[in-house]
């Protein structure tokens, strides 16, 4: 008589399950990776925009109380001295130098620059309304940029610039940081972006997000 042994397929089994198991868990893990990158990239454009923030707040307290750093004592906005007379006045090459020497020290130039700075500077904080934040720090960034005229190698009177770089400057950085921020909603972690965009007006206009 033949006996048939039993066939054992257990050694099979385990490996396809062992098999199936890796196969499902590798998406799993390109996933958390994925999410563990964004957080990561939401967290950096935070810090960024943090610190945005304080280069244009600082700018305001120290232009309006007069710390002593790029403000004298006492020649501060509160104690009547001019945020535009000391750049507009001293600008010195360009095709906008007479313009701006004519802008220096006028109220509605001083309100303007003041009232930018420190919208920009809550804005970027808080991380509401990037949008305009953004186009009124890039028009700012821009005409300090004209003031400062990177390109020449001489001022009006013949001295040499001191231009470091013809094209590049920070005022240039500092306008495509503020465009990068706005275009990803860095206000959305460690800020107010996503209570902001939920405001019936917000919504309704998105160039205000």
């Amino acid at each position: 008589m033949a006996v048939h042994q039993p066939t054992h397929r257990s050694p099979g089994f385990h490996l396809s399950s062992f098999r199936g198991s890796r196969a499902a868990s590798a998406p799993e893990t390109a996933v958390s990776a994925g999410a563990g990158a964004r957080t990561a990239r939401a967290h950096v454009f935070a810090v960024a925009r943090v610190l945005m923030g304080f280069v244009f707040l600082w700018a305001f307290l120290d232009k309006t109380f007069g710390f002593g750093y790029a403000t004298a004592s006492g020649k501060g906005w509160i104690d009547g001295g001019s945020p535009t007379e000391g750049f507009l006045g001293h600008v010195a090459v360009g095709p906008m130098e007479s313009t701006f020497h004519a802008w220096a020290g006028a109220a509605w130039a001083d309100w303007l620059f003041m009232l930018g700075l420190l919208g920009i500077g809550l804005a970027l904080t808080a991380g509401v309304a990037l949008r305009p934040a953004a186009f009124a720090g890039t028009v700012m960034m821009a005409l300090m940029w004209v003031a400062e005229w990177p390109p020449a190698k001489h001022l009006s009177d013949g001295s040499a610039s001191m231009s470091t770089n013809p094209f590049v400057d920070y005022h240039l950085v500092y306008a495509v940081v503020l465009i990068a921020l706005a275009a990803v909603s860095a206000g959305d972690a460690f800020g107010l972006g996503r209570l902001w965009a939920r405001l019936p007006l917000v919504r309704d206009h998105g160039w205000l997000r």
